[in-house]
């Protein structure tokens, strides 16, 4: 029997997914990563490789407007509203949503 670690499994979901969505310059792609100890989020356009919006729970932007951690659902939940609102800025209105396995 053969045996797959959890990296192994990671990878080949996420390359699957990845061969399945794609962002469009009207739609961009919205991933979201979580490490053992923060988050991530990205907008992404493919067609150009480009990424219109990033944020996490360690850029400045995030300490100046939320500055209590909370708990993992709080951070999630403040940093979904600073990425609504830095993708706003840039006049993004509709996203495809992908969620990046940890």
């Amino acid at each position: 029997m053969i045996r797959k670690d959890r990296g192994e499994k990671r990878i080949r979901l996420k390359r699957h997914i990845r061969l399945t969505v794609s962002g469009t310059p009207e739609r961009p792609r919205l991933t979201v990563f979580r490490s053992a100890r923060h988050l991530y989020t990205q907008i992404i356009d493919d067609t150009t490789g480009t990424t219109l919006v990033a944020a996490s729970d360690l850029a400045k932007a995030y300490k100046e407007q939320y500055q209590g951690a909370g708990s993992p659902k709080e951070v999630g939940h403040k940093l979904g509203l600073l990425t609504a609102r830095l993708a706003k800025e840039k006049n993004i209105s509709t996203l495809r949503y992908v969620t990046g396995m940890s």
